[in-house]
């Protein structure tokens, strides 16, 4: 069974940049869709970005779209996602998540990471 582990969360100004990434163990990210999700405090967990295992295919929740971007390296087990001009809204847990269909529907989801936390300050 896959696992997901994720890093490069953090404390940041309003306007800045992040990246996560999010590597797989286990198994091959090559098997998987990978995608984020977050979930604000008192809100619930939603779609931020996902991306086939194959092909340029990738999807925005509309928030983020031009500001953030989703890529991989399989080569090093690992999807990343690259956030940028950072808002105070963005705040919240970022999860990464594997599946093996695309696009990454909640239910059909096998793997979640345990989120790591972004912080935007205003």
């Amino acid at each position: 069974q896959v696992q997901l582990v994720e890093s490069g969360g953090g404390l940041v100004q309003n306007g800045g940049s992040l990246r996560l990434s999010c590597t797989t163990s286990g198994r091959s990210s090559r098997d998987y869709a990978m995608g984020w999700f977050r979930q604000a405090p008192g809100q619930e967990r939603e779609f931020v970005a996902d991306i086939p295992r194959i092909g340029s295919g990738t999807r925005y929740a509309e928030s983020v779209k031009g500001r953030f971007t989703i890529s991989r390296d399989d080569a090093k087990n690992t999807a990343y996602l690259q956030m940028n001009s950072l808002k105070p809204e963005d705040t919240a847990v970022y999860y990464c998540a594997a599946s093996e269909y695309y696009p990454l529907i909640t239910d059909f989801i096998s793997t979640w990471g345990e989120g790591t936390l972004v912080t935007v300050s205003s």
